[in-house]
């Protein structure tokens, strides 16, 4: 039995349909539903159980896992509740690895590209605890997923018990199917998909810094099929310990992703460029691009689609159609 916390959410929920889709049917999802859609990101899925949050430590006592996939968290990057975060992000994923160790269940977790910040030390999975405290994230959410990744970093590098494979994944700018229940946290290519369809005007933000044209900000985005791709080489035969970038590799910019957009629905592209807020001005990303080395190095060698390549399969396949779910 294999377990995806956050499997309703769209991470996990694209994590589970993979399962499925390789012929793994005994899969458990722990999430919470709420009362919103995104139980839709389950209704072509095959589960044999859905664990609310809460009921997660008692319902796991006693069982026999195959492996932990755990996806879930509360990825807000404006959240302020200091003790809802440290609770929902780190000690969940602390008591998580605690029994994980002792059962001796393979952990595979959900870190964050936002544990690097604003990107001053760069964006090296070095998992030295030496170089991990020299990263600054710039919110909570990146705090609480940088001190779990010290939590891993630090047993690893102290040699104590961990899990047979526990391995952290730093996601990047990630785009996909199953997002759409996220409203304004989804991916750019989700939230304006429909404006593109009608031919409508696309505003992005001015640059504010020098050596950047408007819309010229660069980021690493990524194509959720190819993080679950990575999950599952984990699953089978990839590296028993370690935090490991997932991005493309490449930095590409926010005009490249909607002119990527406008090409995939059939239209001209129309950009406008509109004056960044004042409240995030001072600490917005202009560049962020998975370091891959240790990745490639570990024995992952598949190729990454292109945002091009990447924007066309999530357009084509899901948001142009009337059931736009995996």
């Amino acid at each position: 039995m294999i377990l995806v916390t956050g499997g309703a959410g769209f991470i996990g929920s694209n994590v589970v349909a993979s399962l499925n889709h390789v012929g793994e049917r005994d899969v458990v999802v722990c999430d919470d539903l709420g009362t919103g859609n995104k139980w839709r990101n389950l209704q072509k899925a095959l589960v044999q159980d859905i664990v609310p949050i809460k009921e997660l430590h008692g319902w796991i006592e006693g069982r026999t896992l195959q492996t932990v996939v755990h996806m879930g968290a509360n990825s807000s990057t404006t959240a302020s509740d200091g003790d809802g975060i440290m609770e929902e992000n780190f000690r969940f994923s602390l008591r998580l690895l605690e029994w994980c160790t002792m059962k001796r269940v393979p952990f595979i977790y959900a870190s964050s590209a936002a544990t690097y910040g604003a990107g001053e030390a760069g964006f090296v999975d070095d998992i030295s605890v030496a170089a991990l405290r020299q990263l600054r994230p710039l919110n909570l959410y990146g705090w609480s997923k940088h001190l779990f990744d010290l939590v891993v970093a630090d047993k690893i590098e102290r040699k104590l018990p961990l899990p047979p494979v526990c391995v952290g994944l730093k996601f990047f700018n990630v785009y996909g199917p199953n997002e759409l229940h996220k409203g304004s946290m989804m991916s750019l290519v989700s939230k304006l998909h429909d404006r593109a369809a009608a031919g409508e005007k696309i505003a992005l933000f001015k640059s504010h810094k020098e050596g950047y044209a408007d819309g010229e900000q660069l980021r690493d985005f990524v194509h959720v099929d190819d993080l679950v791709d990575v999950i599952r080489w984990l699953m089978k035969s990839g590296p028993r310990a370690g935090i490991f970038n997932v991005g493309t590799g490449e930095a590409r910019s926010f005009k490249d992703l909607i002119q990527a957009l406008f090409t995939a629905v059939g239209r001209t592209p129309d950009i406008e460029y509109v004056d960044m807020p004042d409240a995030i001005r001072d600490r917005y990303q202009y560049y962020t691009q998975a370091d891959l080395n240790r990745l490639r190095a570990a024995g992952y060698n598949q190729p990454f689609l292109s945002v091009e390549q990447g924007v066309d399969r999530l357009v084509s396949q899901y948001l142009s159609k009337p059931d736009p779910y995996r």
